[in-house]
């Protein structure tokens, strides 16, 4: 009985030893991938501890590392120009070939469902345009790794996922927001882009924060829930961040974009602290400076007792107050009974337009829609100035609505609202002869009228001090 005992004892540790002398890397290293260029990228995995890792790559490569005694390692490749394609050789106690390799742009592409929803659609909710989008979408220059679902209460070192080339027969199931940023990015630039979509419908961004920055905050209430939590779901506190977004750090990225806040509307006014919190901590594990971060700010939605106006100004804030993160404004392509507008080509080209302009030099291109800067008050009316308007203020041939204003009593009344010849604009009414403050966008569902010459919207806004 101990010769049986001890022959699968032996057969065990065999076979524990036959795995453990494999070389290999995290799921994010395979074939097709995108590393970033022109930089220093971190590739990492596994391997027998205390083996010699020898790395080549066909663009001029060649580096060195060891295992820890925990059989871990990693290393840093310079990268060229964009280019490709290459291969990269991993040797440990085994040998890895990474074939059909670029060089290029990466970015993370992260958020709820309004960032998850696929460019064929769900049912009953289309995408706009996507069958041409779809039947045009062969393009080897882009490419996606989609991490699937996952939650877990601990800090995972690896996701599930692989890169895969933009065609008719991958792009449906791309997230559709991600593909219309990918996919302006890549033909405006002429270098390959990789995209990384990690997201999960109806989720709050406490899911996406660490544990340790929920309770650096001083945010008690998830830490209460995430400590009461018998059975994990997608609305817990960290298990998104810990399952999705820890196994891809630190692979490096240019930056990211943002597609979330429905799940946490009812939070609104803590919402801005613990977005704020998300992004500074992002940054600080990923090790790459302030890299841009751009989001979606809510779009207009009509539902009985919804209640959008106090989370849009959270995100509005949030990216006031917080460096090198830009908001694209939606509230003109809502839609007023779909929680999944259908215009994302729109969405994912307002937010190409903040990395072509700040992050890739195109100086010619408008951003931001108008953001509220001061007012004036001149008697019964109220001058607005706003950044982002260069050219000034228009319409846009529609009627100017969903404008208020107010005296002291703070009791708001509907308002006219007047353009000067140089695209500035005045507002006022006949029931109020000493106007204080105006407001803008007040209400879930609005038809954005608010514009820039360059046909970007303006947030809603108001001028009261808070």
């Amino acid at each position: 009985m101990h010769s049986i005992t001890n022959l699968i004892f032996s057969f065990c540790l065999f076979f524990s030893s036959v795995l453990m002398a494999q070389t290999k890397l995290v799921s994010l290293f395979n074939d097709h991938m995108v590393l970033q260029q022109n930089t220093n990228v971190s590739i990492w995995g596994t391997d027998k501890p205390k083996t010699k890792i020898s790395i080549h790559t066909t663009w001029g490569e060649t580096i060195s590392v060891s295992t820890n005694k925990n059989g871990n390692w990693k290393a840093t490749l310079k990268t060229t120009t964009a280019g490709g394609p290459y291969e990269v050789k991993v040797t440990g106690t085994s040998e890895v070939i990474l074939k059909d390799v670029l060089l290029g742009e990466v970015w993370l592409c992260s958020g709820q469902s309004n960032m998850e929803i696929s460019l064929k659609g769900n049912p009953g909710q289309p995408i706009d345009g996507s069958n041409h989008a779809i039947a045009t979408s062969k393009n080897n220059q882009l490419r996606v790794f989609k991490v699937a679902k996952a939650m877990d209460l601990t800090k995972q070192e690896d996701c599930e996922g692989n890169w895969v080339l933009s065609s008719p027969n991958t792009a449906a199931a791309f997230s559709a927001t991600a593909y219309f940023y990918g996919k302006m990015l890549q033909e405006q630039l002429g270098v390959p882009v990789g995209l990384i979509i990690s997201s999960y419908g109806a989720t709050p961004a406490e899911a996406w924060t660490p544990m340790k920055t929920i309770e650096a905050e001083g945010f008690n209430d998830l830490i209460k829930v995430a400590k009461e939590t018998k059975k994990i779901n997608r609305r817990t506190p960290s298990v998104l961040y810990n399952a999705m977004i820890h196994p891809l750090i630190p692979y490096t990225i240019k930056g990211a974009i943002w597609y979330q806040g429905e799940g946490n509307h009812k939070q609104a006014k803590a919402y801005q602290k613990l977005f704020s919190a998300m992004i500074k901590t992002w940054r600080s594990e990923w090790k790459l400076g302030e890299f841009p971060f751009y989001f979606v700010q809510l779009a207009s939605l009509g539902w009985p007792g919804q209640k959008w106006i106090d989370l849009q100004q959270a995100q509005l804030k949030t990216m006031l107050s917080v460096p090198n993160t830009g908001m694209v404004v939606t509230n003109d392509i809502g839609s007023i009974d779909c929680i999944h507008p259908p215009k994302k080509k729109q969405v994912g080209e307002r937010l190409a337009y903040w990395a072509l302009a700040n992050d890739y030099g195109f100086s010619g291109v408008e951003f931001s829609g108008p953001v509220y800067k001061s007012k004036q008050i001149k008697g019964a009316k109220i001058y607005l100035n706003f950044e982002y308007a260069p050219n000034g203020l228009t319409s846009l041939d529609k009627e100017f609505t969903d404008f208020e204003i107010a005296g002291a009593d703070n009791q708001y009344y509907e308002a006219n609202v007047k353009l000067t010849k140089k695209g500035s604009l005045y507002v006022w009414s006949d029931k109020v002869k000493q106007p204080k403050n105006v407001r803008y966008g007040w209400k879930s569902y609005i038809e954005g009228s608010l514009y820039n010459t360059a046909g970007l919207p303006a947030s809603s806004f108001t001028t009261e001090e808070n």
